[in-house]
């Protein structure tokens, strides 16, 4: 009778400790649940950012009645975008911008033909209309001269202005103006 006793408190402390524990639907631990992370809208550089890779493309246009291309694409995995501007004689020879988003601030990283990298902070004007860029610093020599600041204006789809602020070797500004057209 005695070892019926003890095998009776067996059983129910077996089953009393079985019901309480619950089998994990993860193999790795027990399942959490997330808390939703409130929905929130994208910083000024990022959707400065997701303008400017609408403009995917090839575009022919002129500044200082000098014809002018430009490649614009998205690189590295759609993290940056690279601006390209040619000419058939001089300059720009083949001058690249790269822009990126870092810290949800629009940066652009300017490879100017005078031998320097001028960094700019890129946001969407406050109409809405345009992405204006400040200027942030330079590396390299300026002796050539130097881009200190640049806007990007949409007008359609198929065609969009540029503007730089260049600064000539002897310190004087001058406003240079683009038009381009998408051939692409």
């Amino acid at each position: 009778m005695r070892k019926l006793i003890i095998l009776f408190i067996l059983v129910a402390s077996a089953t009393a400790v079985f019901s309480q524990v619950t089998k994990p639907e993860n193999p790795t631990g027990p399942v959490v649940q997330a808390t939703p992370k409130p929905v929130t809208q994208p910083s000024e550089g990022k959707k400065a950012f997701e303008y400017l890779k609408t403009l995917s493309g090839s575009w022919q246009g002129t500044v200082m009645n000098i014809p002018i291309s430009i490649t614009i694409r998205a690189a590295s995995s759609g993290t940056a975008i690279l601006h390209e501007m040619n000419t058939e004689k001089g300059p720009p020879d083949h001058e690249i911008t790269m822009f990126h988003v870092e810290d949800d601030r629009l940066i652009a990283t300017h490879y100017c033909d005078a031998g320097n990298r001028a960094r700019f902070e890129g946001k969407v004007s406050s109409d809405g209309k345009r992405v204006e860029f400040s200027f942030l610093d330079v590396t390299g020599s300026t002796k050539g001269g130097l881009v200190r600041g640049m806007v990007f204006t949409p007008v359609d789809a198929d065609k969009h202005l540029i503007e730089f602020t260049f600064i000539m070797p002897n310190g004087k500004a001058i406003e240079l103006r683009g038009e381009f057209i998408r051939t692409k």
